[in-house]
């Protein structure tokens, strides 16, 4: 190439070995540019994975508070049918304690057929909603399902047992809704 081609370029030999000189060759105490520029990629990989790092962390966080609040909202709907069949168990058992205690001439009307079908009814709807009765007679006493309200002499057979039960208790799927009142034996 002549000059003038390389002045038509806009470049010129000096200036071209100007630029080689300043990229390969740097006087000491001085830094090359291509060390700069490593040295910058370096620091932007750096922060790159610090911000990797940050984000995979929100997102993680994320997840626990969406698993948390999805938790919460279950346990408040539960909690709300709870309440409400708290307030049914009280007319359940005050229409199994008139069942119990019909008269045999009563016991032989045609209504009373009918009637005995609205405990069977609620005891149905509330088995769909999980409710349980908790059984109790001859189990051992637990004090996380039962609450003893009387101690009765007893053999040593029936020592620590549930000799009676005095209200029906209820287990809201794997949670005591109610306890079961009985009568434990004392041996």
């Amino acid at each position: 190439m002549t000059e003038e081609q390389n002045t038509n370029n806009g470049v010129t030999d000096n200036d071209a070995a100007q630029a080689q000189a300043s990229t390969t060759t740097a006087e000491p105490g001085e830094v090359s540019e291509t060390d700069q520029l490593k040295a910058r990629i370096a620091q932007l990989e750096k922060e790159a994975a610090e911000y990797k790092d940050q984000w995979l962390r929100a997102a993680a966080d994320y997840k626990n508070f969406k698993r948390r609040t999805d938790t919460e909202r279950a346990e408040l709907i539960r909690g709300a049918s709870a309440g409400l069949v708290l307030k049914l168990l009280p007319v359940l058992d005050d229409l199994e304690r008139a069942i119990g205690s019909v008269t045999p001439e009563v016991e032989s009307s045609a209504w009373y057929a009918g009637f005995k079908l609205i405990p069977q009814k609620l005891q149905t709807v509330l088995e769909s909603e999980g409710v349980t009765p908790i059984q109790a007679i001859g189990q051992d006493f637990d004090p996380n399902f039962h609450e003893a309200v009387i101690y009765e002499a007893a053999g040593e057979d029936q020592a620590n047992k549930v000799v009676a039960e005095l209200q029906k208790g209820y287990m809201l799927r794997e949670r005591v809704l109610r306890p079961t009142m009985v009568k434990v034996g004392q041996g």
